[in-house]
């Protein structure tokens, strides 16, 4: 178990110890360097107050109980031909 725990070590640590041969041959690349003058505000800060207040509700059930049945109306539509 041991042996097997070494070699799965080893093959994991072969890739990191690869050297990249192309990298040593490049230039560095040269920085561009942008000189802005300097800007200043001057001025206060406030933070934003503002108070949304909702009224609640008043729930209406009174709209789901009809005393209409619906039942013919559903028969009605399937009577008919569709077009």
């Amino acid at each position: 178990m041991r042996n097997l725990l070494a070699l799965l070590i080893m093959i994991a640590a072969a890739p990191a110890l690869a050297q990249d041969t192309g990298a040593s041959t490049q230039e560095p690349k040269k920085k561009k360097v942008i000189r802005l003058d300097a800007l200043t505000v001057e001025g206060k800060i406030q933070k934003p107050q503002a108070f949304y207040i909702l009224q609640r509700s008043n729930l209406n059930f009174d709209d789901l109980n009809h005393p209409e049945s619906f039942v013919p109306k559903v028969v009605q539509t399937v009577d008919k031909q569709p077009f």
